[in-house]
């Protein structure tokens, strides 16, 4: 079993920034390719970025590229997500989710995905 958990949300004003982190409880966390999801109130869970494995390789959503890094410290058990030039539509609650695969691979869609953190809520205030 895989726990996640996430954490350093909070209230930023807009060009703000924060720095999100979710901690594996897992055995071996270079196992995992790792994304980040997003969810606002009455809109579907959105992908935002994913890493794989080894850290070699990430994507973005297009509302995010330029702004938001996702990285990952294996020897922590730990992926960040890395917000920058935060925007009131960047208001959600942010989930890590964990993919357990026998390859390296960037995965896209929460179908994908065998383990999920409870969530860390983002407001970005006007």
């Amino acid at each position: 079993q895989v726990h996640l958990i996430e954490s350093g949300g909070g209230l930023v004003q807009v060009d703000g920034s924060l720095r999100l982190s979710c901690a594996a409880s897992v055995g071996t966390f270079s196992n995992y390719n790792m994304g980040w999801f997003r969810q606002a109130p009455g809109k579907e869970r959105e992908f935002v970025a994913s890493i794989n494995k080894s850290g070699t390789g990430a994507n973005y959503a297009d509302s995010v590229k330029g702004r938001f890094t996702i990285l990952r410290g294996n020897a922590k058990n730990t992926v960040y997500l890395q917000m920058v030039s935060l925007k009131p539509e960047d208001t959600a609650v942010y989930y890590c989710a964990a993919n357990f695969y026998l390859y390296s691979d960037l995965r896209r869609l929460p179908n994908d995905y065998d383990y999920w953190g409870p969530g860390t809520q983002v407001t970005v205030s006007s």
